[in-house]
């Protein structure tokens, strides 16, 4: 008796058992895109004639960031057609052209990665459809790549045009006229390739079009061209490094900013010179400055009592008349704040910062104490008309107290300062860490050497005239950087970008390749051969 249940409870455990590794899991995950089966009409059809296309798929699809991924080329006005489902699954692409199309022409829809299957959202990556409005398929094809000439990462989604130089050319087509080939870079792609083109002679353009619309605007986008005529065929693979172009200057917005004070906005450079078109008397005043964070200009005033002000703008050749009437507002009163707050590094600048413009500082009414109490030597100097800057020698593991009196600072209104302090704490050197740098190549001098964030933003930058051999960042907060040289040819203190219409290149940007890994007390030694 005790055998055969031992045999029962033997076969129902391998009955469980199998029944737990035969337990449905749902299969393998599928990978695979979708497949096209049919078009209507087919592929590379000539001599369209037909108001629809459908593009039929092996299983339902959908259509993830269309608007991101199409590329029309030549470009299609998106009002003249109609591409459905894309709200929905379905198990077709269909096109429904709402206008007539340009005859004897080559069109390639370019879907990129926007057909996803329904289910696992596998992507059928770079399809298109082309066909021709008349006898023939147009057949060559361009290639090339995308940098970018200042940032170390190219831009993803650039526009790459193709402009026809004929009878009607000329070097503003890329700011009116949408191209008569286009194709774009995908995302984290810097190749591109442009199918289906007909022999000729072309401008080659790369545009980062931020609003889509098929034209450069040197406002927000950035370009680059080849400087030569494109002459189709053509094997060679060209190279495109996008730039951003300064920005022309403009004469912006007036505003009443206080009560004595008029704010006009600009765009580009800030070599603006204000006139007053008043008369005035002798007790009359006033001074321009910039806003620390926006594009204006500030010209405060006193001593004049009017309904309106009238004013000339001038800016190289350009002039602007401004008038202006006064109204009620608020008063500027005197306000006045440190920075940095609280943590003082070692090459840190203490400042003083006024909202007001600063008539007049006097450094007998202010103190600079240690932790110790000791007095501090310490020199002030006046950048711009709202900042004075401390300058002192910064020692580590340090507090230190700086106060103003009473009177310290007066502003432009002859208001003066109340009872000011703050106080300040420095690390100890082995909190830092340095990075030693040694250049090799370096095509000519003077070079901005940046260290930069992972962002590409500036945490601290050297101007060189002439080479050192070896260079040294010292005290860097640990942390990853980045260094980037930028060389100065003309020698005139700033990088310069390019510009399209002069044909000008920007200037020469080197990019060290490693993420560099600066840790407190660490010397970190680097050689950068610029190539």
């Amino acid at each position: 008796m005790i055998k055969r249940l031992f045999i029962a409870f033997l076969i129902c455990s391998i009955f469980v058992q199998c029944a737990r590794r035969g337990a449905p899991t749902g299969g393998p995950k599928d990978e695979i895109p979708p497949v096209v089966l049919r078009a209507d009409p087919p592929q590379k059809t000539v001599n369209f004639s037909k108001d629809r296309i459908r593009i039929y798929f092996d299983e339902y699809i959908k259509l993830n960031k269309l608007n991101d991924q199409l590329v029309v080329s030549p470009p299609l006005e998106q009002t003249t057609y109609i591409i459905s489902p894309q709200s929905l699954a379905a198990k077709y692409i269909e096109v429904e052209f709402l206008d007539s199309l340009a005859p004897n022409t080559t069109y390639t829809f370019n879907f990129g990665e926007s057909v996803v299957d329904n289910n696992e959202g596998n992507p059928f990556s770079y399809f298109s459809y082309v066909f021709s409005t008349g006898a023939t398929i147009d057949s060559l094809t361009l290639r090339g790549s995308i940098s970018d000439a200042f940032a170390r990462k190219p831009e993803s989604f650039v526009s790459v045009m193709l402009y026809p130089i004929d009878s009607t050319y000329n070097d503003s087509v890329v700011f009116k006229n949408k191209p008569l080939y286009y194709t774009n870079t995908l995302d984290s792609l810097t190749e591109f390739t442009m199918p289906n083109l007909k022999a000729g002679d072309y401008l080659l353009t790369a545009v980062k079009d931020v609003s889509k619309n098929y034209v450069f605007d040197p406002s927000v986008d950035k370009i680059d061209a080849v400087q030569h005529v494109i002459t189709l065929p053509n094997d060679s693979l060209f190279q495109l490094s996008l730039f951003k172009e300064d920005i022309a200057f403009d004469f912006g917005k007036a505003y009443q900013a206080g009560k004595q004070r008029i704010g006009f906005g600009f765009k580009g450079s800030d070599v603006i010179t204000i006139e007053l078109n008043e008369v005035v008397g002798d007790s009359f005043a006033s001074v321009v400055s910039r806003d620390r964070k926006t594009d204006t200009l500030y010209y405060w005033f006193k001593g004049i009592d009017t309904d309106s002000l009238r004013f000339t703008l001038r800016h190289d050749t350009l002039s602007k008349e401004f008038t202006y009437r006064v109204r009620k507002a608020e008063p500027d009163s005197l306000q006045l704040s440190f920075e940095p707050k609280g943590a003082l590094h070692l090459t840190d600048t203490l400042k003083l910062i006024a909202n007001t413009p600063i008539k007049q500082f006097i450094q007998d009414s202010m103190q600079l104490r240690a932790k110790d109490s000791t007095l501090v030597p310490f020199t002030l100097a006046q950048k711009g008309m709202h900042e004075l800057q401390v300058l002192f020698d910064v020692f580590p593991n340090e507090k230190y107290q700086f106060d103003l009196l009473p009177g310290a600072v007066t502003d432009f209104f002859d208001v003066q300062n109340d009872s000011l302090s703050t106080s300040m704490s420095t690390k100890s050197r082995v909190d830092y860490g340095n990075l030693s740098l040694r250049l090799a190549n370096v095509p000519s001098y003077p070079i901005f050497i940046d260290l930069t964030n992972e962002k590409e933003e500036i945490i601290r930058s050297v101007y060189v005239k002439e080479e050192r051999g070896l260079y040294r960042f010292a005290y860097l907060l640990p942390n990853k950087y980045y260094v980037r040289v930028r060389i100065d040819e003309n020698a005139n203190g700033k990088w310069d970008t390019g510009n399209y219409l002069e044909g000008k290149k920007p200037e020469a940007v080197y990019h060290f390749p490693p993420l560099l890994d600066v840790r407190a007390n660490w010397e970190l030694q680097e050689q950068f051969i610029l190539e």
